[in-house]
């Protein structure tokens, strides 16, 4: 998380330093892209040691509020939309409750831990984190092996969770993630069933021809694929697990934004991780095939190692009903294909429009398939 440092501290900033105790001088600040519905602030602090030693401190600060901005248009309002219900996907004081109840660390002894805390203050109107920096390779430089290994300690730190259930009764974590968060996307769910909107140049050199009857069914049957997903095994999930949220370390891994953490199904967080990585071009769509046995393998094997003894089936089942985690990314592609301009994950730039869909086309069709398989596997077991 490199960036441009600035040399002052803003008025906010030692406002938010001072409260947690922390040094309010000497720091030189960068600010790195966020979602600033989400999250109002978050600054990459770093100080050289005063005695010209050669060492630095160098800290991650979030300040978390009830209070924001509800943005200009459907979409930047729905992240905050509700977000005082603290079983909400978008509750606000979430990750600061999860740093200072502990809970992010749930997974740590199985190779997968957080971000070491120096300091949390929760208010009734906000709430401050400050972390630990995080040394180490970050998801978007590692190869398919490490992602395999990190599933790995997922599925070993999860596996406990499957037999103690006591954190259900966590009065902030979330209650039906993938359901909330896909439905409740504002997108023009009417689109795919508009042939102009499937005529759009860009759409239609770009995206695969048997993509539009994949999502349109994907859409169609999503309650059942809400069903398989909710009706397998409950664990602990990260619920925000994907390639920009991992970074591997000497000691293992560190998982990153608790800010969703919650109940969900055995296979949910790699269900996640596998479309996405693809989605924002962190790996090419044709190593998805690749990327997806290697993950649920290595989950499997963690599942195994931590004595869980469930079985693949329902791992494979509810991995592949979280695609319809993104049954709204092709309504937005198709609302979006006019775009003068394009941009690339995070804001960092405008990418080739061309690139885009044709890239994304293939990784929508790939994940819609997979929610299909979902249900013709849940098929056969009835049969």
């Amino acid at each position: 998380m490199m960036g441009v440092y600035g040399g002052a501290v803003s008025s906010v900033l030692t406002q938010l330093l001072g409260r947690l105790g922390l040094a309010t001088s000497g720091w030189e600040t960068h600010e790195p892209a966020h979602n600033r519905w989400l999250t109002p602030g978050i600054w990459d602090l770093r100080r050289s040691d005063a005695n010209g030693g050669g060492t630095s401190t160098r800290l991650i600060v979030k300040h978390l509020s009830r209070y924001r901005p509800g943005g200009q248009s459907d979409y930047e309002r729905h992240w905050t939309a509700n977000s005082d219900d603290p079983h909400r996907w978008n509750y606000w004081a979430r990750e600061a409750l999860a740093y200072e109840s502990g809970a992010v660390q749930s997974f740590a002894t199985a190779g997968l831990a957080a971000p070491q805390c120096v300091g949390v203050e929760i208010t009734d109107d906000d709430a401050i984190v400050a972390l630990q920096f995080v040394d180490g390779i970050p998801a978007d430089r590692w190869s398919i092996a490490d992602y395999a290994e990190a599933a790995r300690a997922l599925g070993a730190g999860q596996a406990a969770y499957l037999v103690d259930s006591t954190f259900a009764a966590t009065p902030w974590m979330s209650r039906g993630f993938v359901r909330d968060y896909s439905t409740e996307k504002p997108v023009a769910w009417e689109l795919l069933d508009d042939d102009h909107a499937w005529q759009q140049p860009l759409v239609r050199d770009c995206f695969p021809a048997e993509l539009r009857a994949a999502v349109g069914e994907l859409h169609h049957r999503r309650e059942e694929l809400y069903a398989i997903l909710e009706s397998q095994p409950q664990t602990l999930c990260h619920l925000d697990f994907w390639t920009k949220n991992l970074i591997k370390t000497t000691s293992g891994f560190v998982l990153l934004d608790w800010a969703f953490v919650g109940i969900g199904a055995a296979g949910e967080d790699i269900g996640n991780l596998v479309p996405d990585a693809a989605f924002d071009h962190f790996i090419d769509p044709s190593q998805l095939p690749e990327l997806r046995a290697a993950v649920l393998g290595g989950y499997l094997a963690g599942l195994a190692a931590a004595g869980w003894n469930g079985g693949p089936p329902d791992v494979e089942s509810t991995m592949a009903a979280s695609a319809v985690k993104y049954d709204w990314l092709t309504p937005l592609m198709l609302e979006r294909a006019s775009a003068a301009v394009h941009m690339q994950y995070g804001g960092a730039g405008p990418i080739d429009a061309t690139q885009l869909y044709t890239t994304r086309g293939v990784a929508l069709l790939d994940n819609a398939e997979k929610g299909l398989r979902a249900l013709s596997l849940a098929a056969a077991r009835r049969g």
